[in-house]
């Protein structure tokens, strides 16, 4: 099945920046697929030591990018499965620098950190899945905005493509 992508009535305004990164002729759920390929090739070489390093002072570690993208994903994913399923009960935003002040990414091993994002990764699979053509279409609301399950789709292949240039052009990693 091929889930097409959704008009700008779908997804907040905050959001546009994220769907816009999905060009061209694109089946988002192939790409969730290969997408996480290109995650594991960029983090997998790295040792704790590398992946400790931020670009600037006050800047994320790449362990904490790797753990927020797990923390993001499962918030979109949330979202999918709820818009989907049909349940219109309005969903809150979430703020990142909470959840980052909540959280202890840095004292986690990168492996275990690959681990949890490939463990995130294969549930947004598996759940993609279980949605037809119509749960793809089922809206709901999120951060006060009225949103649809591909829409949220789209922000988090968004959203992961935006972080993976990041760590490329922020912090040198290549996947090599």
């Amino acid at each position: 099945m091929t889930v097409s992508r959704p008009p700008a009535t779908e997804y907040g305004p905050g959001q546009a920046g994220y769907v816009a990164r999905i060009t061209g002729d694109v089946n988002p759920l192939d790409a969730l697929q290969v997408q996480g390929t290109s995650v594991l090739s960029l983090l997998v070489p790295l040792d704790d030591q590398r992946a400790s390093y931020r670009y600037a002072p006050g800047k994320w570690s790449v362990k904490q990018c790797l753990g927020h993208m797990s923390d993001a994903e499962r918030v979109f994913a949330y979202r999918i499965l709820r818009f989907a399923r049909g349940d219109v009960t309005p969903l809150p935003g979430f703020d990142q620098d909470v959840f980052m002040a909540g959280s202890n990414f840095d004292a986690v091993t990168i492996d275990d950190l690959v681990a949890d994002w490939s463990a995130v990764r294969a549930a947004t699979l598996s759940l993609s899945r279980t949605i037809d053509a119509d749960g793809w279409l089922r809206r709901g609301t999120a951060s006060e905005h009225p949103s649809s399950a591909r829409a949220m789709l789209y922000v988090l292949l968004g959203h992961t493509d935006h972080h993976l240039a990041v760590l490329r052009e922020r912090y040198g990693l290549d996947g090599r």
